[in-house]
């Protein structure tokens, strides 16, 4: 289930997006601002972001070119959506970075085909494999090797190893981990998340202390 992070001003069209996405079966955060969504990003890289161009505290624009300068967000798909209805304001979104450029008003239907078909596009282009450092997983064949042994994951196992490993470096809180990896609320049940880590760990070997435990917050790969 793909993650979309709505940033968005209007609350009545947050709102209409939110819900709209939610009954098509996406995981959806939506920010008000750039600050929250800025700060939102630092836990967790969605697979697609919803842009306004005209927001509070920073514009749509700005934010896209902060997106393609850092190297955890340069491929995250992003599909602006704005009131200006110019062609030079499309081409200088598109120029930016945005990979799609809806004009409002615009149908909750036309919406959610462009999501469906940049996510298409985009998910093709995914990683077939992951590397950091002598830990290797084979996304196509579903392995994960250490050095060259094999180590045999179970499926929540591995998807919580792939979580890490793509978000490398990135501290992944256990309600995110929670979401992505059993596709729930967290509600306070941290020893699960905690346990499958210490599992996952054992079977990794000397290469598992590359899962480092943030104190109060949750987990990152390094």
């Amino acid at each position: 289930m793909a993650l979309i992070y709505i940033v968005e001003d209007d609350s009545n069209i947050r709102q209409i997006e939110t819900i709209a996405l939610k009954n098509s079966n996406y995981m959806v955060l939506d920010f008000e601002n750039a600050r929250d969504f800025y700060k939102k990003l630092e836990d967790m890289v969605p697979d697609l972001v919803i842009l306004d161009i005209m927001l509070p505290d920073e514009n749509g624009y700005e934010i896209v070119k902060k997106l393609r300068k850092n190297p955890s967000t340069k491929r995250l798909p992003v599909i602006m959506v704005t009131a200006k209805t110019t062609e030079m304001d499309m081409i200088k979104g598109l120029d930016e970075g945005a990979d799609d450029y809806i004009k409002k008003p615009f149908s909750v239907m036309e919406l959610i085909t462009r999501v469906k078909t940049l996510l298409r596009r985009t998910l093709k282009e995914e990683l077939k494999t992951l590397q950091v450092d002598n830990v290797f997983l084979d996304n196509e064949r579903h392995m994960v090797y250490v050095e060259e042994t094999p180590v045999e994951l179970t499926y929540k196992e591995y998807e919580l190893l792939k979580l890490l490993m793509t978000n490398k470096g990135v501290v992944l809180s256990r309600d995110v981990i929670m979401e992505h990896v059993w596709d729930t609320e967290f509600e306070g049940e941290s020893r699960t998340v905690d346990m499958h880590i210490k599992t996952l760990r054992q079977k990794l070997g000397c290469a598992g202390r590359k899962i480092r435990t943030v104190r109060n917050v949750g987990y990152v790969m390094e």
